[in-house]
């Protein structure tokens, strides 16, 4: 045999005899402590825990330790500034009527909503936004009430306006509160026509923003209505007037509250998957919030809110135009009706999913929690 294998084969035993005593470690036992000899520092002991190799010496747990470290390193915080109160108004005067299906929540006379909004204002609330139920008899196939400078939405508007200036006043053009059928456009043969829709919602926009209307909010979803809406306001002298697009608004089964809220429940005809966004789809949502800030949004929306976080933050990187979701009447239900029955703390889950918005990248929320939200942070 050649003397390098010899060699070879020498140092390979020596070096298993060395290993001889080399016992593993149990799972109970700790390692060991080294001693480490550092030049002119004699020798230490080193305790280093097998936690702090593994992790390279970063504990996120550090900065969780206490209250004032954790309240130092928050990244979202709600506040009142971030809310938008949906209210619903009715004809008359001295009304407030429960929803049924939205513990809470009223639908109230001109006169109860300038009282509301005295509050939300006294409690910080930057803006309302009003839906009207209007009486059956003025409803029809076209919602031409929403063209009548004196229908309910624009009582309310000028009222709440008299009364206190300094709230934001946010208004939907969408005919479904208009009409006989219980959809957001003029219905021809069975179909929702798309233009002559269009058509109608800028001039009821317009007639809105005469009777003090801040922020023109369209829901209705036709093709091309944010750039007609912003031509005809401007046309009007009425530049000032914002328009915040339901930029994504889906087919959802989380509106059904809502519907009992405006009563369109039992007016509805078949379904609004023809114009409203199909809840598979993202790249359609992120495209038809494109068209609208191409054609003049001032501020997008997301509706439902929580199901669709994922669209929020995707709209936010894509525009960084201001974002605001709608916690829409399911999602209010849900919470209200689990905290009634003792399934969840409801003003901890309230408070979760609304600063789950602002982690999603809004910059505000429209939610029917929004006066009860402001009462807990005005005690904070």
């Amino acid at each position: 045999m050649r003397r390098d294998a010899l060699d070879g084969r020498k140092k390979c035993r020596r070096r298993v005899a060395g290993n001889a005593g080399f016992q593993p470690l149990k799972a109970h036992d700790k390692p060991p402590s080294r001693t480490i000899r550092k030049e002119g520092r004699g020798a230490m002991n080193d305790r280093t825990n097998l936690v702090d190799r593994i992790t390279g010496h970063r504990r996120m747990r550090r900065n969780r330790k206490a209250d004032w470290t954790r309240r130092l390193v928050r990244e979202n915080r709600l506040t009142v500034d971030d809310l938008i109160w949906p209210i619903f108004v009715v004809p008359g005067s001295g009304i407030v009527e429960p929803i049924d299906a939205m513990p809470g929540v009223n639908r109230m006379s001109v006169d109860k909503a300038v009282e509301a909004a005295k509050e939300a204002a006294g409690l910080g609330i930057p803006a309302i936004a009003t839906f009207p139920n209007i009486d059956m008899a003025l409803r029809d196939e076209t919602g031409s009430d929403s063209l009548n400078a004196d229908n309910l939405i624009n009582q309310a508007t000028r009222a709440i306006k008299k009364a206190v200036p300094d709230i934001g006043i946010i208004t939907d053009v969408a005919l479904d509160p208009f009409t006989s059928h219980g959809h957001d456009g003029i219905l021809r043969g069975g179909e929702i026509v798309n233009d002559e829709t269009v058509e109608a919602i800028a001039r009821a926009a317009v007639i809105q923003a005469d009777a003090g209307s801040d922020i023109i909010a369209p829901s209705d979803m036709m093709d091309g209505r944010i750039g007609a809406i912003r031509e005809a306001l401007d046309a009007a002298c009425h530049q000032n007037v914002g328009i915040m697009s339901y930029a994504t608004k889906f087919a959802s089964a989380f509106y059904g509250p809502y519907r009992e809220a405006i009563g369109t429940g039992g007016l509805l005809k078949g379904d609004k998957k023809t114009y409203y966004i199909d809840p598979s789809n993202g790249t359609e949502a992120i495209r038809d919030a494109a068209l609208d800030v191409e054609e003049g949004a001032d501020m997008l929306m997301v509706k439902p809110g929580l199901p669709y976080l994922d669209i929020c933050w995707r709209m936010k990187e894509a525009f960084g135009l201001p974002v605001f979701a709608y916690q829409v009447s399911g999602e209010y239900a849900q919470i209200k009706a689990a905290a009634a029955n003792g399934w969840i703390d409801g003003e901890r889950v309230m408070l979760e999913t609304l600063l789950a918005f602002k982690r999603a990248g809004c910059d505000g929320i429209l939610s029917y929690f929004a006066v009860d939200v402001a009462r807990i942070l005005a005690k904070r």
